[in-house]
């Protein structure tokens, strides 16, 4: 008896999921533990200051009051950086029936979201550069994280740190292994300097291998015997406890220990809408936004620069 199946059959209909499966990363590990602020200005300007170093202060018993030697503070900026990405869908789709989402335009929309949220994240850790003032041919830049980190910053031989004010980067030196020799070097340089870190933040690459050092500490739970826990959540330095927090978008050769609450990611424009204007059969949306890195006082945070690894 011939069997008929399914292989022979004509209109069975599809069964397509009515999900939409999607496992790029949407963390922003730098936007999420530092500050949120605004500016009023593209070129936002603010101030640092530091006391003088601590001496054996004395005097002669009933000598005139010392000469004032007061030390003005420092005023610096950063430039505002705009982002956007910007959706069009024809009304066709939009009237459709898709699978998965409610309005085409609606899942875009969310979408390019997410992507100026990374796109965000990468400008602030994942490219070395410094800020911009931009033209009318060329886009306003901020100065990334590295360019601010010039105190504490530890490079290979014959590399040279940044000034520290956004207006530079760093000269490359010879790449070297990422050690806790180097590791507790710079938590020590940004104790001395009177900052209190309390992250560390670096690719997996470094991760792996910041999981060996002998300072580490896991965070203890309960877990089936058979369990391998080789992760590291806590780094236990002279100086305090730091977190210690992967971020994808970070660059490979470098490791920052950060004051969070030193840094600040500040907006002229916060994310926004724009209906584009009609010119045909589709509609078209724009998602922009526009925002500086604040770097409140550099000598809080510090950097480990040409560390070896891909």
């Amino acid at each position: 008896m011939a069997v008929y199946k399914t292989y022979d059959a004509v209109g069975i209909r599809e069964d397509l999921a009515d999900i939409i499966y999607n496992i790029s990363p949407t963390d922003t590990p730098f936007m999420s533990n530092v500050g949120k602020g605004s500016t009023s200005g593209t070129y936002y300007e603010w101030q640092v200051d530091s006391l003088a170093t601590a001496a054996d202060n004395k005097v002669i018993e009933g000598a005139d009051a010392p000469a004032a030697s007061a030390a003005s503070s420092t005023r610096v900026g950063n430039y505002t950086q705009i982002a956007s990405k910007t959706v069009s869908v024809s009304g066709s789709n939009e009237a459709s029936d898709a699978a998965g989402r409610a309005s085409e335009m609606a899942y875009q929309m969310a979408k390019v979201g997410l992507e100026l949220k990374r796109d965000m994240e990468f400008s602030l850790v994942g490219v070395d550069k410094a800020q911009a003032a931009g033209s009318g041919s060329a886009a306003r830049e901020l100065g990334s994280v590295y360019s601010w980190l010039g105190t504490n910053c530890l490079v290979g031989a014959n590399g040279a740190a940044p000034t520290g004010d956004g207006t530079d980067t760093y000269t490359a030196g010879t790449d070297r292994d990422f050690t806790e020799d180097l590791l507790t070097e710079v938590v020590e340089d940004i104790w001395e300097q009177g900052g209190n870190p309390s992250v560390i933040m670096c690719g997996a690459a470094r991760k792996a291998e910041l999981t060996d050092f002998t300072g580490t500490a896991n965070q203890y739970k309960s877990v089936d015997p058979k369990t391998v826990v080789n992760a590291v959540d806590i780094y236990v330095s002279d100086y305090g406890e730091l977190t210690v927090v992967p971020n994808r978008h970070m660059l490979t050769d470098a490791v920052v220990v950060l004051q969070p609450d030193m840094f600040s990611v500040d907006f002229y424009r916060d994310f926004q809408t724009v209906d584009l204007a009609k010119t045909g059969d589709a509609d078209s949306k724009q998602m922009l936004v526009e925002y500086t890195l604040c770097s409140k006082n550099e000598a809080a945070s510090g950097v480990i620069r040409d560390v070896a690894g891909a």
